[in-house]
């Protein structure tokens, strides 16, 4: 286990998917968020951490297994490992950043690998079934908060068209921010150093591109971007990556709700 604290201060938030949905066209999906509020899950993983495979495994398992409708993946890889022996691929100084905001918004002030956030809340336990399970139920017996459409289309080889609509269900007068993150499954890394040298490493749900903060107006926001795998890496196939979005409280970090688009199915 890995700790750091008092890294600067930001905030954002993810999703997985209620169902995937072709549209007219073969190129074309959406996928749209069930009735009832959808648990994001968020493992902190880094390649230097010699705790961190096993996390890494556990969410790749109940990724694939979950139901779309109650649970959202994602792994994001931070960067403070990164100088300690192995340097992470998949690593980035933004979800350190996020990970620090969750862990400020939830009073904890300390960050570790690997570390698991669920709705936005930290789940020290999430390795104990009952643990893991109480929270997830939790979540989905609550009723949406927000409803999430996500739209892509594909408008050329490895170029995609996203459009992503969030509405908050009601009136409020707190502020919320929405945020969307590509991912990407069926990772493999041979670690050639740092506590996993020799290692070869499985990675699913991994962020390699998250976008945002996009504000709420008026309880809404209406995202388009375009999704150029080239641009995050020539590695990126175009069967094994998801879309997720979501929708947070600004101050407190919560996930009111997330959904994912998978292109792997």
């Amino acid at each position: 286990m890995h700790i750091l604290s008092t890294i600067s201060k930001y905030g954002t938030l993810a999703t997985f998917a209620a169902g995937l949905v072709p549209l007219a066209e073969a190129a074309d999906y959406s996928a749209h968020s069930p009735a009832n509020r959808v648990a994001l899950v968020e493992l902190y993983s880094s390649e230097g951490c010699s705790s961190c495979p096993p996390a890494d495994a556990w969410l790749s398992k109940m990724g694939a297994q979950a139901k779309a409708d109650m649970i959202v993946p994602l792994a994001l890889h931070v960067d403070y490992w990164d100088q300690l022996g192995w340097k992470d691929r998949f690593a980035s100084h933004q979800f350190t950043v996020r990970q620090q905001a969750l862990s400020d918004a939830g009073k904890g002030h300390v960050i570790y690998t690997p570390e698991i956030f669920v709705g936005g809340r930290e789940l020290r336990h999430w390795n104990s079934a009952g643990a893991f399970d109480s929270a997830i139920k939790n979540i989905v017996a609550q009723p949406s908060p927000a409803d999430i459409l996500i739209k892509l289309s594909s408008s050329a080889p490895r170029l995609f068209d996203l459009s992503a609509s969030i509405k908050l269900r009601q009136d409020s007068k707190q502020e919320h921010e929405a945020y969307v993150a590509v991912y990407e499954n069926k990772l493999v890394s041979k670690v050639a150093a740092g506590e996993n040298g020799g290692v070869t490493l499985h990675h699913d749900y991994v962020v390699r591109r998250w976008l945002g903060p996009f504000a709420l107006q008026g309880g809404a926001a209406q995202i388009h971007e375009k999704i150029a795998l080239d641009s995050i890496g020539q590695d990126v196939r175009a069967d094994r990556f998801g879309i997720v979005a979501l929708v947070q409280n600004t101050a407190s970090g919560e996930v009111l709700q997330a959904t994912a688009l998978a292109m792997d199915h």
